[in-house]
């Protein structure tokens, strides 16, 4: 059974966490065994990250816990009252369980270094004379495994491998050519206490090869150190581990085979940092003490990435801050070779050359959201390279053109100069080459494309009317309420497009033309104009007839 939790936060980086129910087939032996291993599996740590918060339940299958889900809960309660919560969630290592198989014979005895362990089932098998002998051999936690009746052997502490090689050598000795055999039937299964700061304190099953690292991180909380785990074994031996070199570095010392009867006590840490920005692995760190700026950097963080621009070194310190809503020092490349020291919960961010790329606008008839045609103008940012031209800028922004977009009457506003540009040929036409460099705070103008005819003139209803693909002038005028009678003669009619060029009224219709019937009939001027020659024909009479009498 696989069990899934994961959470997405912030800009999107994601945690994985498997958890494995995994039962144990069983085995024939003189009794039947049936064995249920539950476990999480080999840790693996990447140069990658994600951002991370605390997952909220993990419960693995035979798993018993000793704090109830009160205390559980006051206990997440007061971890987010006690820090920031933008610190964790911020970026931190990814952390992922690579599943291990189910713990058969197989695997152990392919393990070259599988211990011999408390639970663990041999067969002996070998022949005396022309009898065939099968001996089931159990270990329990005294370790002394009994050879038939020829010898006891003291297991503690001993490979699979080197057991074997005991146990052959003593049957041989006393049957040679007796073809011994010496396999493991039944892996043991055994638990162990996971305690200290983690969820809960916890009894896991394990088996002989799993590891600590495998059991320890499914149960951390904000708290938790990875620095400093100890095991405190059946005996009372105690010892420390630095899970993180592990991880890290592959100091599988540090991350033992967890053996029956182990306790697991994970320490608090002392001092977490996170780092982000300009490193190859940016996260969230447990420093040990002497660590500082310098460490966090290389050792931690990886080193710098090739676009780190350390004159640009932001710290949020959120703790032992002269102010109570914490502060933000700016540090540089003198900050790092000084080894500026870092206090419990600081956020370093290390800045990018790429955040200081220059960028241009595009503006007009462009999409802001994906599958969204704008309705209104819209403006988008876009960082570009020294050198960019148009052509390759365009094709790399095409999704934000729509289907109103007007590519063919697309221009740039450079200061106070507009330069016409054709996108569409950047985007359709292969051939299609442009010099223009996109340079600082060009602005690209995509016009909406206005699918309407316009209709003016002596017509009876002027105005804007939907295009419709195929139709001719005709069609336009007729919407428009034909032409007014007396106004028009001879159905004369003005047609130019979208660029102010004349049409003939053969010619095809587009988007945004314009019919203007002309106003051309005798009777209309006649009529507009009559009146006032008549007027001053009037006019006239009147002051020659005056002149005449008074002469």
């Amino acid at each position: 059974m696989l069990r899934t939790v994961s959470k997405k936060i912030g800009t999107g980086v994601l945690l994985i966490t498997f958890s494995f129910n995994i039962f144990a087939q069983s085995f024939s032996t003189s009794t039947q065994l049936d064995t249920t291993l539950s476990t999480s599996g080999t840790l693996s740590s990447s140069g990658t990250f994600s951002t991370t918060e605390k997952i909220q339940s993990l419960t693995q299958s035979g798993t018993t816990t000793t704090q109830n889900s009160t205390t559980q809960n006051k206990t997440t309660a007061d971890s987010e009252s006690l820090i920031d919560e933008n610190f964790y969630s911020a970026q931190r290592n990814a952390i992922v369980l690579i599943p291990t198989t189910v713990p058969t014979p197989q695997m152990a005895m392919s393990t070259p270094d599988y211990p011999v362990t408390a639970g663990d089932i041999y067969v002996l098998a070998y022949a005396a004379g022309t009898t065939a002998v099968t001996y089931n051999i159990s270990v329990d936690t005294t370790y002394r495994v009994r050879v038939s009746n020829l010898a006891v052997i003291n297991a503690k502490g001993l490979t699979f491998v080197e057991l074997k090689k005991q146990v052959e050598d003593i049957v041989s000795k006393n049957y040679p050519l007796s073809g011994v055999q010496f396999i493991l039937e039944v892996p043991s299964v055994f638990t162990v206490t996971l305690k200290g700061e983690v969820k809960d304190t916890t009894t896991i099953k394990a088996w002989g090869l799993t590891r600590l690292s495998s059991v320890i991180f499914p149960y951390f909380t904000d708290y938790s150190s990875d620095r400093n785990v100890t095991i405190t074994s059946m005996d009372g031996t105690v010892k420390q581990y630095d899970v993180f070199k592990a991880l890290r570095f592959g100091d599988l010392k540090e991350d033992p085979y967890l053996r029956p009867g182990d306790t697991v006590t994970v320490q608090r840490s002392e001092r977490k940092v996170l780092i982000d920005g300009g490193v190859e692995r940016p996260g969230i760190y447990d420093l040990l003490p002497g660590d500082n700026l310098k460490n966090l950097i290389s050792m931690y963080g990886g080193g710098l990435s090739p676009d780190a621009d350390i004159s640009r070194i932001e710290l949020k310190r959120k703790q032992n801050s002269a102010f109570k809503g914490g502060e933000t020092l700016y540090l540089n490349g003198d900050s790092i070779a000084e080894d500026f020291e870092l206090l419990n919960y600081d956020m370093v961010e290390i800045g990018e050359i790429s955040q200081l790329k220059p960028v241009m606008f595009i503006e007009g008839a462009i999409n802001t959201s994906a599958g969204t045609s704008p309705e209104t103008s819209e403006k988008f940012s876009v960082e570009f390279t020294q050198g960019e031209n148009y052509g390759f800028l365009i094709r790399r922004v095409k999704d934000l053109f729509s289907n109103i977009s007007d590519l063919k009457q697309a221009y740039i506003i450079r200061e106070d100069r507009m330069i016409p540009i054709d996108a569409s040929l950047c985007l359709y036409d292969s051939d299609y080459y442009t010099t223009e460099i996109v340079q600082p705070n060009d602005t690209l103008m995509i016009p909406f494309i206005q699918s309407f005819v316009t209709v003016a003139g002596a017509v009876n209803k002027p105005g804007r009317y939907p295009y419709i693909p195929g139709r001719d002038w005709e069609y336009y005028v007729g919407l428009a309420g034909g032409f007014q009678s007396g106004v028009n003669a001879f159905e004369s009619v003005k047609i130019t497009d979208l660029n102010g060029n004349k049409l003939k009224k053969s010619d095809a219709i587009t988007p945004e033309t314009t019919i203007t019937a002309s106003t051309n009939s005798f009777t209309y001027y006649w009529g507009k104009y009559a009146p006032v020659v008549t007027t001053v024909l009037s006019a006239v009479s009147t002051v020659l007839t005056i002149m005449a009498v008074t002469k």
